[in-house]
């Protein structure tokens, strides 16, 4: 499924974090979380990545 989804920012690539649950998206700099198996795609909810 991770293939099929997309960053909403940027509309590029996700790389999964697995140690952290999160799918990473480096051109966009956000992390969003994965809940439970669900994958949380709001701007709101990612942490922003230094």
């Amino acid at each position: 499924m991770l293939e099929s989804l997309v960053c909403p920012v940027t509309q590029g690539r996700l790389d999964w974090d697995r140690s952290r649950q999160e799918l990473i998206s480096r051109s966009a700099r956000l992390a969003f979380p994965v809940r439970e198996g669900i994958p949380i795609m709001l701007a709101s909810e990612a942490r922003a990545l230094d």
